[in-house]
């Protein structure tokens, strides 16, 4: 005779129970081993949280500020967070002594490559040896045979090594962080940004060595227009919360207009902007197009601090709702648009970037365009494919009266010309941001300024771009005169 149906039900839940014991001795190791890690620098504590959206945690319970990158797949949060400093290492800092990065990086991945690998190894033992104690408990004469109990939790135990191995080790770029705090407010964080200021006085006097001596070494032959006197703005994107290169852009725009052509920050969270927000008095006015890094709260919070904040629909005011789309900056009239990946707020930030605009996308900047181009002096937007067929358009019927395009996004310092049209990329104010600081080949900081007259009409007269390396603080600059 058969097995009754209710001895399958009962070997079929003994099956289940050998199975579910598994996964939870896995997920009672996964949440419970903890290591602690010895570096040049200092002290590390390695842990995982399980049950939240992938991503690699560096906390500093110091100033109760943290970094997140989202570059695990698995459910699941490793944490590093950092419990001592080594004294001998803040006396170096301290006196502008010198940190090996490339060795401090190489210890931190060492030490976190040992830990997954002993996680891995204590969840795989921990799962198997709940999973077969559990076997060993139920087995019976009615219940499940021992052997297939045991063969359910061998086969769980291998599955979930397996996901971890796959799903587990961080992938990718380790960049675009995510700034959070466990407290209320981060004014601690804050803090010690505004100490770490101080390491960027190199690039600062750099950047004004450069600017004086540029003006110095152009020379201005009676056939050229004279610069002396002529207003000036400074086209600065893509700081990608680099707070520690605002005073940069502070002191290079000496109390002039600023155009920011997007990407201030990383995600556009609210804490981010926390951060950045003080970038709003860097200029006189601070003008802002949003980015694919930028949001829709962002861009409130900066209207409401004072920045005029350009969208296709036109200035976003304090209240969110929008003026005209043409304003009247430093004797310029200028329109902006926005990116159409800029992240929402009700989509929780969530990256909706892709590497080429739509057709579609395109279409409309150009139509928009179309119904601007003879009301205006300068554009502003982030993305230069976006305005590739616009650029197209204007090369056929070139405008009426000199037109600027400013833009960012490349981290690239560039300029073009075609008649009638100028387009200023002025790289990247942030060096590409703070996922880029220890890199060993960083992105340069970039900045541009233009000089122009407004006097009969508005034509730009020169473009100067300068680039600093972040590393040596060695710079390049030159000055690309428009009015020959």
């Amino acid at each position: 005779m058969g097995a009754s149906p209710l001895t399958h039900a009962r070997r079929a839940l003994s099956l289940l129970l050998v199975f579910l014991a598994t996964l939870a001795g896995g997920y009672g190791a996964l949440a419970t081993f903890v290591q602690t890690k010895q570096l040049s620098v200092g002290e590390i504590r390695l842990s995982v949280s399980p049950g939240h959206k992938g991503a690699l945690d560096v906390y500093v319970p110091l100033v109760d500020w943290g970094a997140r990158f989202e570059a695990i797949r698995l459910p699941a949060r490793l944490r590093v967070d950092l419990r001592t400093v080594d004294r001998d290492t803040v006396t170096r800092v301290a006196q502008a002594g010198w940190i090996d990065v490339a060795r401090v990086r190489g210890e931190a991945r060492d030490a976190i490559a040992a830990y997954i690998k002993a996680l891995i190894g204590v969840t795989m033992l921990a799962a198997l040896a709940f999973g077969l104690l559990v076997a060993f408990a139920i087995r019976s004469r009615t219940g499940s045979r021992l052997r297939w109990a045991a063969a359910v939790a061998v086969g769980t135990t291998l599955v979930i090594g397996i996901a971890l191995v796959v799903l587990f080790p961080p992938r990718g770029a380790i960049d675009r962080p995510q700034y959070y705090a466990h407290g209320a407010d981060i004014p601690r964080a804050l803090e010690a940004i505004d100490t770490a200021q101080r390491s960027s006085r190199v690039l600062d006097e750099e950047l004004d060595a450069q600017l004086v001596g540029l003006a110095r070494l152009v020379t201005e032959p009676a056939n050229r227009t004279s610069l002396s006197g002529a207003p000036r703005l400074t086209v600065a994107s893509d700081v990608h919360n680099n707070a520690l290169t605002i005073p940069i852009l502070e002191r290079s725009a000496g109390g002039g207009p600023v155009l920011f052509p997007g990407d201030l920050t990383d995600r556009g969270s609210p804490l981010e902007t926390r951060v950045v927000r003080r970038v709003v008095r860097t200029g006189d006015p601070f003008v802002f197009v949003s980015g694919n890094h930028d949001s829709d709260t962002l861009e409130r919070d900066l209207a409401r601090e004072g920045a005029i904040v350009l969208t296709e629909d036109g200035r976003l005011n304090r209240d969110g709702s929008h003026g005209d789309v043409v304003q009247e900056v430093a004797g310029l009239r200028i329109a902006g648009y926005s990116d159409p990946f800029e992240r929402r707020s009700r989509e929780d930030y969530a990256d909706r970037f892709q590497p080429t605009p739509t057709p579609a996308m395109q279409d409309r900047f150009t139509s928009w365009m179309r119904a601007v181009q003879d009301r205006v002096d300068v554009i502003m937007v982030h993305e230069p494919k976006l305005i590739e067929p616009a650029l197209a358009v204007l090369g056929d019927d070139p405008p009426a009266h000199p037109l600027v395009f400013v833009v960012g996004h490349t981290h690239e310092a560039d300029l073009d010309t075609q008649p009638g049209v100028t387009v200023v990329n002025g790289g990247s104010i942030g060096g590409g941001g703070t996922g880029n600081l220890a890199e060993e080949a960083p992105t340069d900081v970039g900045i541009a300024r233009v000089v122009y007259t407004v006097e009969p009409a508005f034509r730009p007269l020169a473009v100067d771009l300068v680039s600093i390396d972040p590393s040596s603080g060695s710079a390049t600059a030159r000055r690309v005169r428009l009015d020959e």
